[in-house]
């Protein structure tokens, strides 16, 4: 019998689960992979602080288009990363332990907030002028 492979293992996730699209998963495993570079040393990361580092590298990647982009991959809000995380611990992508839960994403941020505000003008006139 042959090993099933990542990709084989995220095609049986989408599809059980196709509300999330694939690009979905790769963007939260490498969110994962730049919020485990963020800290002192690397160690397990708890579901706010996965939050909080998916949220720093949706800025860094896509600037005022990654709200954009995560709704596009059917992700409206931070519950929707504890589903992709949560379908990617079931099949073995992922790892948690036992204080890990879904509800660990529950209300993190405001996507309008999080993902648009940090890019809206300030209000301010130029100070040039």
């Amino acid at each position: 019998m042959k090993t099933p492979t990542s990709d084989d293992l995220l095609q049986n996730i989408l599809t059980r689960d196709p509300r999330y699209a694939a690009e979905a998963y790769a963007f939260v495993r490498s969110g994962l992979d730049y919020t485990v570079r963020c800290l002192e040393k690397p160690r397990h990361v708890s579901g706010q602080e996965l939050l909080a580092g998916i949220r720093e590298f949706a800025l860094a990647e896509f600037g005022p288009m990654a709200k954009t982009v995560l709704n596009s991959w059917g992700i409206t809000r931070t519950e929707d990363f504890g589903e992709i995380v949560f379908n990617m611990v079931e099949i073995g992508l992922l790892g948690r332990t036992d204080k890990d839960s879904r509800e660990d994403f529950a209300n993190g941020y405001d996507f309008e907030e999080a993902f648009r505000k940090p890019f809206l003008p300030s209000g301010k006139p130029c100070s040039g002028q």
